[in-house]
């Protein structure tokens, strides 16, 4: 009998050891957490991105599929500021103690208008800040999920917190080469407000804050006689959004293409990471306005 406990007391031990090292499983609805997850997690972590590169986060909408994968999900990690208006739907899908964050509700929000009202605006990766911010919500986030690995996550969240104070340190510098006279920023969509904060642009965009706003006669007009006025140099096209207002814009001007920016996440190389997408935009931005 005893030999027969011995060996049931053992079973539940590997069995309970392996549970414990099984990795924690997340599904991010952002290329930036996805990232991110990936970084602090490690090898701790099995990460899904339903929102792939190249994919308008506006737009997009869960499948079937995507909606299986969140069945066994530990940890469901959403942008936030009310960005994906889907949320609500998901709960059916996850499981029962799945743990939702979204993480840009965790910090302080700009607001844009949207349709005669004021909305947050969702795109809070422009701000190297917001996503040292965002590292330590999903480094807590995994650490209650799997408190046994709570050091891990610091240590891996510490090591790219670093790249990210390097990289914030890089932006400052390469926009310090742009007397401030010269930082107007106009894009295609309103996405780029907390750039424009951090480093001291003022911002001016042809749609709203959504990539489904058309901008109407008026608001092109308006800010026709706004680059006019202020002699801006270059406008800048979106690598998801159509050029055609920007260019006929850029007709009745005189101001030039800028170059393409990454708006609203992740995409082809230079920006499949964040440090790429950031370094791209500034040298684009600034370069174009020099």
């Amino acid at each position: 009998m005893k030999g027969l406990f011995a060996l049931a007391v053992a079973a539940a031990l590997t069995a309970a050891q392996a549970y414990a090292t099984e990795p924690v499983k997340v599904v991010s609805f952002s290329t930036i957490l996805t990232e991110i997850a990936s970084a602090v997690g490690g090898d701790k972590v099995d990460v899904v991105g339903l929102v792939k590169p190249n994919i308008d986060p506006h737009e997009y909408q869960p499948t079937p599929a995507d909606l299986e994968q969140l069945s066994d999900a530990q940890l469901i990690l959403a942008s936030g500021k009310n960005l994906e208006h889907y949320l609500a739907k998901l709960s059916a899908s996850a499981g029962a103690t799945t743990q939702l964050v979204k993480v840009g509700d965790h910090f302080a929000s700009l607001h844009l208008e949207e349709s005669g009202q004021m909305v947050q605006d969702p795109h809070w990766w422009h701000s190297v800040g917001n996503v040292e911010k965002a590292t330590r919500v999903v480094r807590d986030a995994l650490a209650q999920i799997d408190p046994a690995d709570k050091a891990v996550f610091a240590k891996n969240a510490d090591t790219y917190l670093a790249k990210l104070a390097t990289l914030d340190e890089w932006v400052r510098e390469k926009v310090a080469e742009l007397p401030r006279d010269k930082r107007k920023l106009v894009t295609s969509h309103d996405a780029f407000q907390y750039f424009a904060r951090d480093y001291g642009f003022t911002i001016h965009s042809i749609e709203g804050v959504s990539t489904d706003q058309e901008p109407s006669a008026k608001q092109v007009n308006d800010l026709i006689d706004v680059i006019r006025q202020e002699g801006v140099k270059a406008i800048f096209l979106e690598d998801k959004l159509n050029p055609k207002v920007s260019a006929e814009i850029t007709r009745d001007t005189g101001a030039r293409i800028g170059g393409t920016l990454y708006a609203d996440g992740l995409g082809d190389a230079p920006g499949n990471t964040y440090e790429g997408m950031i370094k791209h935009n500034t040298t684009t931005i600034v370069d174009a306005l020099k």
